[in-house]
């Protein structure tokens, strides 16, 4: 495993991480009053496409899954309505499972979608970005030993630290203590975010630290 291809995982990881503190820091240069408990609903806004466009452009530099095949414009376009439509069904069923497990089902419903797109930004969209709209593929990369390449572990480690953080913030939300940050759904997807970023460092590290028990075979 080379050196440098874990340091441009590194150095991508971070940049992502990055975005999020800008997300939350720069809109207040902008727009008056915004903070991210104040104006949640604008900061789940900003802060999924600030991640969503870096990753996009990421991959697009970095191109960590690159097919050696040349594909036509058409295939293309087809291959982009995919994702476009998979990022869409994932946000719909990730806000089904949100209400399965008690958020609101007619109440508080855009900051329940908002919250859908956040996870799915944190998780859908680093599979499009890296393995396309192949549900096969995906399903391979998150069983186990199924990853190929580091891109596909760090994957792995963001995504499950996302769906975590994600869960665990919702334990603070029945306590009565009557704090801002209990409101629906700041603790969950400050969690995801904070899981997100952790996720982002951890794997980098941890791929670094095993990295010689890590024998990545061509399927």
């Amino acid at each position: 495993m080379r050196q440098a291809e874990i340091g441009r995982l590194l150095a991508a990881n971070l940049l992502c991480a990055l975005s999020i503190v800008l997300a939350a820091v720069l809109p207040a240069f902008f727009l008056d009053g915004f903070s991210v408990l104040g104006t949640h609903l604008t900061w789940l806004c900003v802060c999924s496409v600030c991640v969503a466009t870096l990753n996009i452009i990421l991959h697009l530099v970095l191109r960590p899954n690159q097919s050696p095949k040349r594909r036509s414009f058409a295939h293309k376009i087809s291959r982009f309505l995919k994702c476009c439509i998979y990022f869409f069904m994932s946000c719909i069923l990730f806000h089904a499972i949100i209400v399965l497990y008690g958020a609101p089902l007619i109440e508080s419903v855009t900051e329940t979608f908002l919250f859908a797109v956040l996870l799915s930004t944190f998780t859908t969209l680093q599979c499009l970005c890296l393995l396309g709209p192949n549900i096969q593929a995906w399903i391979r990369v998150f069983s186990k030993n199924g990853a190929m390449s580091i891109w596909e572990s760090s994957l792995q480690i963001t995504s499950m630290c996302s769906i975590l953080g994600a869960w665990f913030g919702a334990f603070p939300i029945p306590l009565d203590w009557d704090r801002p940050w209990q409101v629906w759904p700041i603790s969950c997807s400050l969690g995801a975010t904070f899981g997100y970023m952790a996720g982002l460092i951890i794997a980098p590290l941890w791929i670094h630290w095993n990295r010689k028990q890590l024998t990545y075979k061509s399927r």
